[in-house]
């Protein structure tokens, strides 16, 4: 599977809107582990990693960044998040990292795992070394 945007549900109300997830029909995996990133200084960069495993989808739940995105194959992608009712299904086994986050991003992640270090590939060498396995 490659990395998509997900639309989630948008409820338009005056009042204000909604937006759900649920599984299976919006999330296409488990949910093990729910966090988010905060608080970001301008010009910091997240990530910079893969999964082994996990699977995540994230979304920016207030403001926006862009999620760029290396395939096993070296091609590379950039997904601009600023919406709260859609998010990036990322795969496993694929590199990402995140940035320009503006004033007061919030990004959760949505995660087929508990956390392990173990699962984290933060070598990019190691990564591009696992499409000849």
């Amino acid at each position: 599977m490659k990395p998509k945007i997900i639309n989630f549900p948008k409820i338009q109300d005056p009042r204000g809107n909604l937006t759900f997830m649920q599984n299976p029909s919006q999330i296409p995996f488990e949910i093990e582990r729910v966090f988010w990133i905060y608080d970001v200084p301008g010009g910091e960069i997240r990530g910079g990693h893969a999964y082994k495993e996990q699977m995540e989808i994230i979304i920016a739940l207030s403001g926006s960044f862009d999620i760029v995105i290396t395939a096993m194959d070296g091609t590379t992608e950039k997904y601009s998040l600023n919406r709260s009712y859609y998010g990036l299904y990322i795969p496993a086994k694929t590199w990402r990292h995140m940035e320009n986050f503006s004033t007061n991003s919030l990004a959760l992640h949505i995660s087929s795992a508990s956390f392990s270090k173990e699962d984290y590939i933060r070598d990019f060498e190691e990564f591009k070394r696992l499409k000849n396995v």
